[in-house]
């Protein structure tokens, strides 16, 4: 429902680029690509990722978060793809308190349906590189925000609403804590990542840009020159985590 072809229109002028459209859970339809690619490396950035959506539609986050990438697992593993690359969350580590950050050996605690999904898919990667020895490497990364977002996510939602004089609707409090990145600062380090990164590994990716979602909401209103008065505070999100927090220092120490 949020692909969107335009946003591939400068991808489309590249002439190693091919488009192919279907589904992760697809199993003939990755296969045949795997047979009639020379595939070097599977990045799996396809995800069902909206935390309201989730609650409403668990079985859809199921279906293409952990089947689809048991699928693509499999399929690596029969074309003996050389590297498997899964993009996941800082949502997996559950909420965090006032203080500390998630580390890449921080226990999985997920507290919403998709953020579970997203671990399901995360373990599966790992029993992959357990059981049948293929090479592949998990991300977790803070909130993104930039160009082409789908307007159900925060930035989009309360930019687009701000400009029609609509009110912005903020859950609980507004006082839950996200680390953000800038889209091409995460696919920056996902690209040293896939060049340099080892086998095996979780990298955590992050930020260092701690907002409560009130303070981003305000930064907005006042960049727009929209008063406050537009702010409305609606009823929180079940399992709402509190704060996310992200220590990036092996991907810095590793890797640069």
């Amino acid at each position: 429902y949020c692909g969107n072809l335009d946003n591939l229109c400068e991808a489309v002028q590249q002439p190693n680029f091919t488009f192919v459209k279907g589904n992760i859970a697809d199993r003939d339809k990755v296969m045949d690509i795997l047979r009639s690619e020379q595939v070097d490396c599977i990045v799996n950035f396809a995800a069902e990722s909206h935390v309201d959506r989730s609650i409403e539609t668990p079985d859809l986050f199921l279906r293409t978060n952990v089947l689809g990438t048991q699928v693509l697992l499999d399929g690596a593993r029969e074309a003996r793809v050389p590297l498997f690359i899964q993009i996941s969350t800082d949502e997996v580590y559950g909420s965090l308190g006032p203080t500390g950050e998630f580390t890449e050996t921080t226990p999985v605690q997920p507290n919403s349906p998709y953020a579970a999904s997203k671990s399901a898919a995360d373990l599966m990667v790992r029993a992959y590189i357990k059981t049948y020895g293929i090479n592949a490497i998990i991300t977790r990364c803070s909130n993104n925000y930039g160009p082409y977002q789908f307007p159900e996510k925060l930035l989009p939602l309360m930019i687009s609403n701000a400009m029609e004089d609509r009110e912005l609707p903020i859950y609980g409090d507004g006082l839950n804590v996200r680390d953000w990145i800038y889209v091409v600062d995460h696919c920056r380090a996902l690209d040293v990542i896939l060049h340099h990164g080892r086998g095996g590994e979780v990298y955590n990716i992050g930020g260092a840009s701690e907002l409560t979602n009130l303070e981003v909401v305000k930064t907005i209103l006042e960049v727009l020159g929209k008063p406050e008065s537009l702010i409305r505070f609606v009823s929180d999100r079940p399992g709402h985590d509190r704060r996310y927090a992200m220590d990036f220092s092996k991907l810095e120490r590793e890797l640069g």
